[in-house]
């Protein structure tokens, strides 16, 4: 063990590390990585119990996330936060500099592979838009949220940012017009006829004209808010798509519009632009174009029981 490793000036009992996970928590600017980050210190914070906050603790932990079967990609982010939280405590002076670079050394898992998406057929599709009850007033909203996901490919908090203003139109059709997204990038996406249908059918019900499109509502039918919650927006997905059994995420709606507008004929640069990434490599990798689940290499063994 290098003499570093656990050179800690002081303990940090569960106090200062509560004071310190609102430092890492203020110094990040993404509500969902902020949430995310919250979820991965408290666990972290808990399963220390008052311990010396050091390297090998780090790596115990790590082989904790694994053994409990966490992915590679939720231990990894929760190292990213741990990091962040030794970088913080030296920052503050209650940890050495050394174990802080320490800290920051804890290798993170690697992933073998690459994880294959969940995404929707097109019958799969039709059937989620249609699982709302669009004579309800919630029902009118949760429909259009869904007409918005499945058809524009937007991501989580893109839906919940979108505002009648975004709502343009450009070239003889409707827009989606310089919604910022991930990394501050701007970009425009164009919608169906059927996606403004939906928009439009909520929002006169609502009497929303301006600001964010989707908003809470309560039990008597009133709005209750200015914006949904990432939180409602996954709740919304996951109990419309219960119903009809197919059980997706906000972003396997996103991977459906992908996958269903390039097998359907659109260009893979279209679908890269319209979904903000930064190259179309992302996206082949993205809709998993390499993957034809429909005619495998099993289907020609030429072998059976």
């Amino acid at each position: 063990m290098a003499d570093d490793d656990c050179a800690v000036v002081r303990v940090l009992p569960p106090d200062p590390l509560q004071q310190l996970k609102s430092l890492v928590l203020d110094a990040v600017s993404s509500p969902l990585t902020k949430r995310q980050y919250e979820i991965a210190l408290g666990r972290f914070i808990e399963w220390t119990a008052g311990r010396t906050f050091c390297k090998p603790l780090v790596n115990q932990y790590r082989s904790h996330l694994e053994g409990r079967g966490f992915s590679s990609s939720t231990i990894n982010q929760a190292l990213s936060a741990i990091r962040r939280l030794g970088f913080e405590a030296a920052d503050a002076g209650m940890l050495d500099p050394n174990v802080a670079a320490a800290v920051g050394r804890v290798k993170g898992v690697r992933r073998e592979g690459r994880r294959t998406g969940n995404w929707l057929t097109k019958e799969q599709a039709r059937l989620l838009l249609a699982a709302p009850d669009s004579r309800t007033f919630t029902g009118k909203r949760d429909r259009a949220l869904l007409a918005v996901l499945l058809g524009t490919g937007l991501r989580r908090n893109e839906a919940r940012d979108l505002a009648m203003e975004h709502v343009q139109m450009r070239d003889a059709r409707w827009c989606i017009v310089d919604l910022v997204g991930k990394q501050g990038k701007a970009r425009t996406i164009p919608m169906a006829a059927w996606t403004k249908l939906a928009i439009d059918e909520w929002t006169a019900a609502a009497g929303i004209a301006e600001g964010r499109v989707f908003r809470p509502v309560r039990c008597n039918g009133t709005l209750a808010g200015d914006r949904l919650s990432p939180q409602t927006i996954f709740r919304i997905v996951l109990e419309h798509s219960g119903r009809v059994g197919v059980q997706i995420r906000p972003h396997d709606a996103r991977r459906t519009f992908a996958r269903l507008a390039f097998y359907g004929g659109s260009g893979m640069e279209q679908v890269s632009l319209s979904l903000g990434h930064s190259s179309v490599t992302v996206t082949e990798r993205y809709i998993g174009v390499g993957l034809d689940l429909a005619d495998a290499p099993c289907d020609h063994l030429g072998i059976g029981l």
